[in-house]
């Protein structure tokens, strides 16, 4: 591939309101943005997602930051890198770093595919020149309003996050205002083992899927709150690569998976996690990290495989954002998201506002 130079920008960018889970309230985004160039000048980007706190993943820029400018990058510089799947062979022997990892990776894939002169989702094998999208109903607004906006944007699927106590009330406020809603909860792994009376409840109220009732690790809760509940359960947190995706089908844990680029180590990794639940039967959709529209087109090219039938996590940029860093910005239209066909992630970067958010920059 011929890679000249890395550049690792992060980044700071306010959203446009809060965003809460149980955990953790984002008010400010930080991110890293990594721009690989090649020797005829041609720039791939890729980003990596990890947040300031470890409240979603043991990840954070500083430690993404650390790792990649100390190992991955002059390991990687020191190799003869063919394809963007090399990157994960070369760093297979390190363990953990999965959204540092997946931010390297994606420049590559944004590189390689405009050296091929194809869009990202070509190179992959995408199929769908349009992708279904959902959103994400933030607590802290006013539910009634919100749920109007969106439904007449025409999302598709809409999540709510909820905090343990509070979820019955919210789910009851919900369906009171829209009987009809295609609705999903994210508990981010909020619950434990005396809860599963309360989370067998959620049947009666027609969720598309619960996502991620029980920490990470607990393999063995969500097996036993799937085979009590008609209501899927989808994985999110417990899915950080191809073998727990595989574990998670062979016991029984979920009828879903959400997919995310960041969380699993990168795009070779969630092609073969896409391929391994088609084989099997099991729905997968792309889950959002309050990504720019860098990550957010990765993520476009991802969903348009043709395993990944539920609407994603992909909203337009000015969901999050005033201003995003590409252009033009991600847009919804009834509901949809056109895949782009440009060659690359199909954006071109908005370089003067990159600049304006960057609070640090290294080359190599």
């Amino acid at each position: 591939m011929n890679i000249k130079q890395i550049v690792m920008r992060r980044f700071s960018m306010k959203l446009l309101e809060p965003f809460s889970t149980h955990a953790e309230t984002v008010i400010h985004r930080e991110g890293i943005i990594i721009e690989a160039v090649d020797g005829e000048g041609r720039s791939g980007f890729g980003e990596c997602v990890a947040f300031t706190t470890p409240f979603y993943t043991a990840e954070t820029v500083d430690s993404a930051w650390t790792i990649l400018s100390t190992l991955f990058i002059p390991i990687m510089k020191k190799q003869k890198i063919y394809h963007p799947s090399d990157l994960p062979i070369i760093l297979q022997g390190f363990i953990g770093n999965q959204m540092a990892k997946a931010g390297l990776e994606a420049a590559l894939w944004d590189l390689f595919a405009k050296q091929k002169s194809v869009s990202l989702a070509t190179l992959i094998g995408g199929t769908r020149s349009e992708i279904e999208t959902g959103v994400v109903i933030s607590l802290t607004s006013d539910i009634k309003a919100t749920i109007a906006s969106y439904e007449q944007s025409g999302y598709k699927r809409y999540k709510v996050k909820v905090k343990k106590g509070k979820e019955l009330d919210i789910l009851t406020n919900i369906r009171d205002i829209a009987p009809e809603l295609p609705i999903m909860i994210d508990a981010n792994g909020g619950y434990e083992q005396k809860d599963l009376s309360l989370l067998e409840k959620m049947d009666d109220y027609q969720l598309l899927m619960m996502e991620q009732p029980f920490k990470a690790g607990d393999f063995y809760l969500h097996q036993e709150l799937q085979q009590r509940m008609v209501t899927p359960i989808c994985l999110d947190e417990s899915i950080e690569s191809y073998h727990d995706a595989y574990q998670a089908i062979q016991l029984g844990c979920c009828r879903v998976i959400n997919v995310k680029i960041g969380r699993v180590g990168g795009l070779t990794e969630a092609i073969k996690i896409h391929d391994l639940c088609e084989l099997h039967h099991i729905p997968v959709w792309c889950g959002g990290m309050l990504e720019t529209g860098i990550a957010r087109a990765h993520n476009i090219a991802l969903a348009s495989l043709p395993g990944f039938s539920i609407p994603g996590d992909i909203s337009a940029s000015n969901r999050y954002w005033e201003r995003d860093i590409i252009d033009p910005e991600v847009t919804v239209h009834n509901g949809t998201i056109s895949v782009p066909q440009k060659h690359g992630i199909g954006f071109e970067i908005d370089h003067d506002y990159l600049d304006y958010v960057t609070i640090q920059k290294e080359q190599f």
